[in-house]
C-alpha cells in the first residue's frame, strides 16, 4: 500500500490544515460574534433585528470551522488534543456556553414578545463569554502550557494570567471591529452610519491592543519571542508593524468614505498580520513550547487516510460557505427571518 508519507511531510501539511481552519473560524465567526458583542449598543429594537439578520443565515455555518479545527487536531494530533483540552477546560467550557446561549438566543428572539430582552441579553453575554474565552485561550497556549511524558501536569488555572487576560479583552475588540465592519456592508442609513463610527474606535482600541500584547510578552520574558526575533523569521516579520500602519491609515480613510467592502477586507488583513506572528513564534511547537508537530503527530497510515478524506471534503465545505454568503448577498432589514 503506497504511503503518502514518504513523499509528503504529513505533520506539516496537517498543521497547516489545522491552522487554516482556525484562521477561517476566527474571520467567519469572529464577525458574527463582534455582532453579537456590538448588540445592545445599536439604538432600537429594529437595528438590533437587523445586525442579527445580517448574519442569522451563516453563524451555524460559521462554526463548522471550528469542529473542523478541532476534530483534526484530536485526529492528526491526538496527544496534543489531550494536552491542550485538559489544560484549557474551563475557558473551552465557557465558550462552548457562551455558543450555547447565542444559538439560543438566534432561535427564540424573534418569537419571544414581551421577553425578547432576555434573549437579547443572552445574544450579547454568549458573544462576550466566547470571544473573551477565545482569547484567553489564544494566550495561555502563547505563554506555554505545562507538560511531561506526553501528558499536562499543570494546575486547572494555570490559564489564568495577566496576559491571557489581556488577550482575551483584545479579542473582544478585534471581533468588534470584524462585527463592524461587517454590518457597514450589510447595513444601510443610519445604522451604517453608527457601525463607520465604531469600526474608527475599535480600529483605534485594536491598535492600542496590539501593541500592549507586544508589550506583554516582551517585559513577561515569553518564550514566544524568540520565534519572532530568529532567523530566518525576522526577515519576515520585520515588514509587518509597517504594514500595520499602512492598514491602520487606509482604514481611517476608508471609512470617512462610501466604501462598503474594503473596511472588511482590511480588518481580515489587520488579522491575518497577528495571526502570521503567532504561528511564527510558535512554529513547530503544537504544545507550546512542550512538543512539536512531529513529536504530537499520529502514524503516518492514519495522516494519509485522512488526508484524502481532507482533500474531498475541504472544497465542498468552501463551496457551501460561499454558496451561502453569495445567496443572502445584500442588505438586511428588521423582518423576522427565524
Amino acid at each position: 500500500m503506497f504511503n503518502y508519507g514518504d513523499v509528503l511531510d504529513l505533520p506539516l501539511i496537517w498543521g497547516g490544515l489545522i491552522a487554516l481552519s482556525v484562521f477561517i473560524y476566527v474571520l467567519l465567526d469572529g464577525f458574527d460574534l463582534g455582532c453579537g458583542i456590538l448588540f445592545p449598543f445599536a439604538g432600537s429594537d429594529k437595528n438590533r433585528s437587523r445586525i442579527m439578520n445580517s448574519i442569522a443565515p451563516f453563524w451555524d455555518g460559521n462554526e463548522t470551522w471550528l469542529v473542523l479545527g478541532g476534530g483534526g487536531l484530536f485526529a492528526a494530533f491526538p496527544v496534543a488534543y489531550g494536552i491542550i483540552m485538559t489544560g484549557l477546560y474551563l475557558p473551552v467550557t465557557a465558550m462552548l456556553f457562551g455558543l450555547i446561549m447565542r444559538g439560543m438566543a438566534f432561535e427564540f428572539r424573534f418569537k419571544a414578545s414581551s421577553r425578547r430582552h432576555i434573549w437579547d441579553t443572552c445574544f450579547f453575554v454568549g458573544s462576550v463569554v466566547a470571544a473573551f474565552s477565545q482569547g484567553i485561550m489564544l494566550g495561555a497556549l502563547v505563554q506555554g502550557l505545562e507538560a511531561s511524558n506526553r501528558l499536562y501536569t499543570g494546575g486547572p488555572f494555570d490559564w489564568f494570567t495577566p496576559f491571557a487576560i489581556v488577550c482575551g479583552f483584545a479579542m473582544i475588540i478585534g471581533y468588534a471591529l470584524l462585527g463592524s465592519t461587517w454590518l457597514i456592508i450589510k447595513t444601510e442609513h443610519t445604522l451604517q452610519v453608527w457601525a463607520r463610527k465604531v469600526s474608527g474606535w475599535m480600529l483605534s482600541a485594536l491598535v492600542v491592543a496590539m501593541i500592549v500584547v507586544t508589550g506583554f510578552m516582551y517585559f513577561s520574558d515569553i518564550n514566544a519571542l524568540e520565534g519572532w526575533f530568529k532567523f530566518p523569521s525576522l526577515l519576515y516579520l520585520a515588514p509587518m508593524p509597517i504594514i500595520v500602519l499602512l492598514l491602520f491609515f487606509l482604514m481611517r480613510k476608508d471609512l470617512k468614505t462610501e466604501r462598503e467592502y474594503r473596511p472588511f477586507l482590511l480588518t481580515v488583513v489587520l488579522f491575518l498580520m497577528g495571526y502570521i506572528g503567532v504561528c511564527f513564534a510558535m512554529f513547530p511547537y503544537i504544545v507550546p513550547y512542550q512538543m512539536t508537530i512531529y513529536e504530537a503527530a499520529a502514524a503516518d497510515t492514519s495522516l494519509s487516510f485522512m488526508l484524502v478524506g481532507a482533500v474531498i471534503m475541504l472544497p465542498i465545505i468552501l463551496s457551501y460557505t460561499a454558496f451561502a454568503y453569495y445567496t443572502f448577498k445584500g442588505k438586511s432589514d428588521h423582518n423576522p427571518m427565524y
